[in-house]
């Protein structure tokens, strides 16, 4: 009688696989559970767009926007119908859901005093 083989169930690979698959499913679940993502997200604008979205300067002010005028922009530079010198490269790296979440913040915040 030949003994038959078993697949492989443990070992790097399948280790590895396991984590792998551990880190899709749970990464998902992990950004909805933060209640802070939607300010963590949005402090990378703070260096042009001022902190909390209240700009100095030239730069164009977000808080205070609706977030349905701020996501129209935000298209308007991913496509490139807006010229930009950086925000059409910034609006890509973010995914819708990631953009929705960084307008929502800035259309609750409070726009700075003249």
């Amino acid at each position: 009688m030949t003994p038959t083989r078993r697949p492989r169930t443990s070992g790097p690979r399948s280790a590895a696989f396991a984590a792998a698959a551990a880190l899709l499913i749970a990464a998902p679940l992990a950004q909805a559970q933060d209640p802070h993502l939607a300010r963590n997200l949005a402090a990378t604008c703070a260096n042009c767009h001022g902190t909390n979205g209240n700009a100095r300067g030239d730069m164009k002010p977000l808080a205070g926007v609706s977030a349905e005028k701020i996501l129209a922009a935000v298209a308007d530079y991913r496509s490139g119908n807006q010229p930009a010198t950086i925000m059409h490269q910034i609006a890509k790296g973010y995914t819708d859901a990631q953009m929705k979440l960084i307008a929502d913040y800035f259309a609750a915040q409070p726009a700075a005093k003249k």
